[in-house]
């Protein structure tokens, strides 16, 4: 099982601070996705759930009677997920620099 793990790191020649950009960058756009169903599904539970979360702030000021817009969705995935892709990239390069 090692050898395949090997084998396919060998595959993936990107330097290791990019791999972690990458790999950030996914995570937050699969995470806002789940996020935005679970908004879409039950809006006032899922409010409800961050005025706990956030302890006791109110977010209902954020509920609003305009439809959800698919260009308003891509486009905030795409801008956290070239946030995440920098805010990755440098800190694997900055952990790279500094020999962890």
């Amino acid at each position: 099982m090692s050898t395949l793990v090997v084998a396919f790191r060998n595959q993936t020649s990107a330097h290791p601070a990019l791999s972690t950009g990458i790999a950030l960058a996914v995570a937050v756009a699969v995470f806002y996705a789940l996020c935005t169903l679970v908004w879409l599904a039950a809006p006032n539970a899922f409010i409800g759930f961050m005025n706990s979360l956030f302890h006791g702030m109110d977010f209902t000021s954020l509920l609003t009677t305009a439809p959800f817009s698919w260009i308003g969705f891509v486009e905030a995935l795409l801008v956290l997920s070239i946030w995440a892709f920098l805010a990755g990239t440098f800190f694997g390069w900055l952990r790279l620099r500094l020999g962890a």
